[in-house]
């Protein structure tokens, strides 16, 4: 049986870019039944009405973590941050239960909610994580209530950044309020594209970035000369961090026996450094 798809609408970079400017100037888009509307709205009041669908804790803290291309390693990164907080933290999981990479990474199980999470839990973090198969990001339910307090929530974004600045969601909002976001991408050439092509849509945004491969020096010759004036902007302000790579996770993925290598648990710790800055210039996360 032929199923046919109805085609997504392409959308250029420039305009990810003018929606960008355009939320963080207070101007947002909703999507009407027959066709958009565009709304003029204070910072604030988009941030009641994300905050009256999400039932965040009084002090919770939400860091998005975003994949720059498929296998960087950002699910482990989200783990590896998570795990180093001081206090009890959460790990959201956005991604399709198709796409999940955490099925095997808690050491408890806990159930699935009624809003469609299936939690778990590995040592102090909370695991959720999406029980459904999903065809966008605009169908990632709102994180349950979490059945302990906890300090962070670490959002594993999951989806390709671009379909999610596009498209109305809780996620897009979060990425777009949040103090500072983490994204991830490879020692490659491919992966420095891609690190350049995302910073270029998040342009004004508190950016840092995990680069997973080998140490520095040990980069392949080309890769270096690959990347453009945004990466390298970050390089100059220190917030390039290098990612261990852990030949037991790539054969065995995260599981409950093995636990993170304590190089991976420090970069966790750097990034989540990095990000505890106080100085912010875009919207803060709803409270």
């Amino acid at each position: 049986m032929n199923t046919q798809l109805t085609p997504r609408p392409v959308v250029a970079v420039d305009e990810l870019k003018r929606a960008w400017h355009a939320i963080q100037n207070g101007q947002f888009r909703t999507d009407a039944p027959k066709e958009a509307s565009t709304f003029a709205a204070k910072p604030d009041s988009h941030r009641s009405r994300i905050e009256g669908a999400i039932s965040w804790e009084p002090h919770e803290r939400v860091l998005p973590v975003i994949g720059c291309l498929g296998g960087a390693g950002a699910t482990t990164t989200a783990l590896a941050i998570a795990a180093t907080t001081s206090g009890a933290s959460r790990l959201v999981e956005c991604a399709t239960a198709t796409a999940s990479g955490l099925p095997a990474a808690t050491d408890a199980e806990l159930g699935i909610t009624s809003d469609g999470w299936v939690q778990g839990s590995r040592d102090r973090v909370l695991i959720e994580r999406g029980a459904a198969a999903m065809d966008g990001v605009a169908k990632v339910p709102p994180p349950a209530s979490p059945s302990r307090p906890v300090e962070l929530t670490v959002l594993d974004i999951g989806w390709e950044i671009g379909h999610v600045l596009a498209t109305n969601s809780w996620v897009r909002d979060h990425v777009l309020l949040a103090p500072w976001l983490v994204v991830v991408t490879t020692a490659t050439i491919p992966g420095m594209r891609r690190l350049e092509g995302v910073l270029s849509i998040l342009d004004g945004a508190q950016t840092v970035a995990a680069v997973r491969g080998p140490s520095r020096k040990k980069w392949h010759r080309e890769v270096s000369p690959t990347m453009g004036a945004l990466t390298r902007s970050l390089d100059r302000a220190g917030r390039l961090v290098e990612l261990p790579e852990d030949p037991n996770l790539a054969v065995r993925g995260l599981n409950p026996h093995h636990l993170l290598h304590p190089r991976l648990l420090a970069t966790g710790a750097q990034l989540l450094r990095l990000t505890e800055s106080t100085t912010v210039t875009k919207g803060q996360r709803p409270r």
